[in-house]
């Protein structure tokens, strides 16, 4: 074990800050430390992270991995994530830098680490591994399936080098309004509240195209909005045995309209739960806009963030 230097010290408040007390965000990532399977996480990374030769040696695959997983949580730039680091010594507990031996990793780093990530769909595959994670630790998939899906907002500017908008976004109209970006679709555990599949698409693509992706086969019962209803044939081509709970269309005041109303309320209460996995990701995580151009790049940080989200929801059965 390395000998404590002054600085690490005086990021501990070890004789500097007697009246200190911990913040949320010290109870965060305290808690998150301690529920994320790093090990298995960088299993997955280690075999596309650079190995030592005769340049100069690659920074920890944990730290950088820790270090990204600080930029999804607070929803930082690259650069934005150096200097947050610099400049909070929870942050740097965290991440497990001593300033008074080493420097901080800086945002071209982490750039590299990004899209490292992306040139190999880790992504996705550290969403799998969470997921099975999760299972292994009793949260199974259950026989039913809420579907959704999400706008992920994109800049409609033309101010830029390329003097047009990013070409694999797209408009879409949702009630009176016009939006500009792409579309997160998922597949949510009806039991469990987590999320087990995701598609990422451009924003003019229906919700209901992506939904057998969204099933894992094995369903019984499939929730979802009135942008899913009438799609059994969807359905029935991935899991055959499955009802579909999908609101219904009603219109008029019909007695007929009123009952089906009613029925949906009774299916809502299940399918809101999805709504949580989108609070988590678009309001804490505070993906409510793309950062990058390209739909792969905002598919890995999707990915990463529902992974990152799942993990976040199932932490009071995880303590347990």
């Amino acid at each position: 074990m390395k000998q404590q230097t002054l600085a690490m010290a005086a990021d501990q408040g070890e004789n500097f800050e007697r009246f200190r007390r911990p913040t949320r965000r010290d109870e965060f990532l305290a808690k998150m430390d301690s529920l994320v399977p790093w090990a298995d996480l960088c299993a997955v990374i280690e075999p596309h992270y650079p190995k030592a030769g005769n340049g100069r040696p690659p920074i920890g695959l944990e730290r950088m991995l820790r270090m990204y997983f600080v930029q999804h949580w607070f929803n930082l730039a690259d650069q934005a994530c150096e200097e947050a680091l610099l400049d909070s010594a929870a942050l740097r507990r965290f991440v497990g830098i001593d300033l008074g031996r080493e420097r901080v990793p800086d945002g071209t780093t982490l750039l590299k680490f990004r899209r490292l990530l992306e040139k190999h769909d880790l992504g996705a595959a550290l969403f799998a591994q969470v997921g099975q994670m999760l299972q292994d630790q009793g949260m199974k998939l259950s026989t039913g399936t809420i579907v959704d899906a999400t706008i992920i907002s994109a800049p409609s500017s033309t101010k830029n080098a390329s003097g047009e908008r990013d070409p694999e976004m797209h408009q879409t109209r949702k009630g009176q309004h016009w939006y500009f970006g792409m579309k997160l679709h998922i597949g949510v555990d009806s039991k469990s509240g987590l999320a087990h599949s995701a598609v990422v698409t451009a924003a003019n693509v229906h919700d209901k195209h992506p939904l057998p992706q969204l099933l894992h086969g094995a369903e019984q019962e499939v929730y979802g909005d009135s942008a899913y209803a009438s799609q059994q044939v969807l359905i029935a081509s991935k899991a055959p045995q499955a009802q579909d709970r999908t609101n219904q269309r009603a219109h008029g005041s019909s007695i007929v309209a009123d009952l089906e109303r009613i029925v949906n309320r009774i299916k809502s209460k299940v399918r809101s739960r999805v709504e949580h996995v989108f609070a988590v990701v678009k309001r804490l995580w505070g993906f409510s806009k793309v950062r990058y151009r390209g739909l792969r790049k905002n598919a890995t940080r999707a990915f990463v963030a529902l992974g990152l989200a799942n993990i976040y929801l199932a932490r009071g059965r995880l303590q347990a």
